[in-house]
């Protein structure tokens, strides 16, 4: 069978407002789009942590303001206005804070009971030495995937999907990568500790 277009989905919904038959078309459009949106909410924030959240509230809207869609551009232009207006939103209501939490969810990252490497750093200086650590030694893609899979506690499947990762085992290559080079960063970061202050470079 035919799948059918957003904007069919959104007409047929219409055709069958109030009714449980009709909710199920709304309910094929959060499927289908709720990830993209999780995703943008991410990139346009900066905040993997409400990133879903946010995704939740904007299907809430649009949902509640489905009859504003009148079908001259495609759906999902639609839902990205909604999206960039609600993010725009929620950077300003940051801004306004007197302080922001921007880092809670590499502080708690920080705080992974079951990750051997991270025993030796003491706990009063370890988020700010893991989030250098995360800076410095992995890539982009590796620090989404570590933040969503041990602080947001999503799935390694969940992940491959939401960030479109094609890579043949997804986001745990990622993962066995991001574990390795920050091994090697603590491995540094010890010897480091270990050098005597003002004193004479080894020969």
């Amino acid at each position: 069978m035919e799948e059918l277009s957003d904007e069919a989905l959104v007409e047929r919904y219409r055709s069958r407002a109030g009714t449980s038959a009709g909710n199920l078309f709304l309910d094929q459009l959060f499927q289908r789009h709720h990830s993209r949106v999780a995703v943008w909410c991410f990139r346009m924030t900066g905040d993997v942590s409400s990133a879903a959240d946010l995704a939740q509230e904007i299907f809430l809207k649009a949902f509640q303001h489905i009859g504003s869609f009148r079908g001259e551009s495609k759906f999902t232009t639609w839902l990205y206005s909604i999206t960039r207006n609600r993010c725009t939103d929620e950077l300003r209501l940051r801004a306004s804070r007197p302080e922001e939490t921007a880092d809670a969810t590499l502080e708690e990252i920080a705080d992974l009971r079951t990750e051997d490497i991270f025993a030796a750093l003491e706990r009063r200086d370890s988020e700010a030495v893991l989030k250098r650590m995360m800076r410095e030694s992995l890539d982009e893609v590796e620090i989404k995937v570590m933040t969503l899979h041990y602080a947001e506690e999503m799935p390694l499947d969940a992940i491959t999907r939401l960030l479109r990762l094609t890579n043949p085992s997804g986001a745990k290559a990622h993962i066995v990568s991001a574990r390795r080079k920050l091994a090697q960063a603590l491995d540094r970061w010890k010897h480091s500790r270990k050098k005597p202050a003002g004193g004479p470079a080894a020969e």
